[in-house]
């Protein structure tokens, strides 16, 4: 093998190539974002545009273009789906940082700490209005059903992780319902949308949905791993929050069930009761790689990535969108700094 052919083997899995594919189809959803986020309440389109700005590759509308390429679509019907699937997820996100005091959003200072929590819930709300005004627009009745229940289940999702904030005895079953409704679904119903608008049959549809919730089920679950070991970089929030907030995820699941009674009094004490206290941090980043806690939650992701290609395989190997969306399944793993 040559030095050349060496260096591309060698580079870190991205999404260049997906990128490159819908360009020119992502610039018209941007455009529909900018136009769709206005409004004469001045605050609207600040809060928004904020949040909006720094949402770096918008990875689930992005998905629902690639869906409706690779499902064979042409034309643009894909793309105000698109857009509403980019509102859903960042008023989501402005719900989701008011709930858990979150200070960084997207490397960004959070929206409710500079506007206040009523105006973040708020433009919020306006955001989940201008996503369904979009979803009517693109004249899809299954295109809405999927989306408008995609947006039940994530509440859902996030109602049922309150209620079990800081449950040390949370189970993985539990915790993956917990991901695959408040996380995975938006990434199922983005996909899936993007099938419907290309006129996809039912099959390949749901193929597409496997592909897109999968696909979630990894970001999250490597997310969760970052917590205890990225950077504010590759989370986009400060490393820690997970733990600072006292919230039970996967690694901690795994930490757990391999710790021993000193190990346990720890976690109790500072995940159950919240008394946290400098090096706390950490020790719980050193407890998780000892456990192998966070090589148990990454192999776990990398086995909902391989899930996610396989679900591609009905469709045409000479389709290059096809090889971009592995590619993104590949980049959902490679996030480990």
């Amino acid at each position: 093998m040559d030095d050349a052919s060496a260096a591309v083997r060698n580079k870190p899995p991205s999404v260049d190539r997906l990128l490159g594919l819908a360009k020119e189809d992502m610039a018209g959803v941007d455009a529909l974002i900018r136009e769709r986020m206005q409004s004469p309440v001045s605050v609207i389109p600040a809060l928004a545009e904020h949040i909006i700005e720094g949402s770096g590759k918008r990875l689930r509308p992005l998905l629902t273009i690639a869906s409706a390429r690779v499902a064979g679509a042409e034309d643009d019907a894909c793309l105000k789906l698109a857009a509403a699937v980019e509102f859903i997820h960042t008023a989501t996100l402005l719900h989701d940082d008011v709930v858990d005091s979150s200070e960084l959003r997207r490397g960004k200072v959070a929206a409710h700490l500079i506007w206040g929590a009523p105006s973040s819930v708020l433009v919020g709300d306006f955001l989940f209005a201008r996503a369904f005004e979009l979803m009517v627009e693109a004249g899809s009745m299954a295109a809405l059903e999927i989306l408008a229940r995609a947006s039940r289940v994530i509440a859902e999702g996030e109602v049922l992780q309150l209620t079990r904030a800081h449950d040390l005895g949370l189970t993985e079953e539990v915790y993956l319902d917990i991901i695959r409704a408040k996380t995975a679904e938006l990434f199922a119903a983005a996909a899936e949308a993007g099938a419907v608008s290309a006129g996809a049959a039912p099959a390949r549809r749901a193929e597409l949905r496997k592909f897109g919730q999968d696909l979630g089920l990894a970001f999250q679950l490597v997310d969760d791993a970052l917590d205890y070991s990225g950077s504010s970089e590759a989370l986009g929030k400060n490393p820690g929050d997970d733990f600072r907030e006292g919230k039970a995820t996967l690694p901690l699941i795994h930490a757990m069930a391999r710790s021993g009674p000193e190990e346990r009094a720890f976690w109790t004490r500072t995940v159950d009761l919240r008394e946290q206290g400098e090096g706390d941090f950490e020790r719980a980043c050193e407890l998780m790689v000892r456990t192998g806690a966070l090589e148990a939650t990454l192999g776990l992701a990398a086995d909902y990535a391989a899930s996610a290609k396989a679900a591609l395989a009905a469709f045409s190997g000479s389709n290059s969108w096809r090889p971009a969306l592995e590619d993104l399944a590949d980049f959902a793993v490679a996030r480990r700094k």
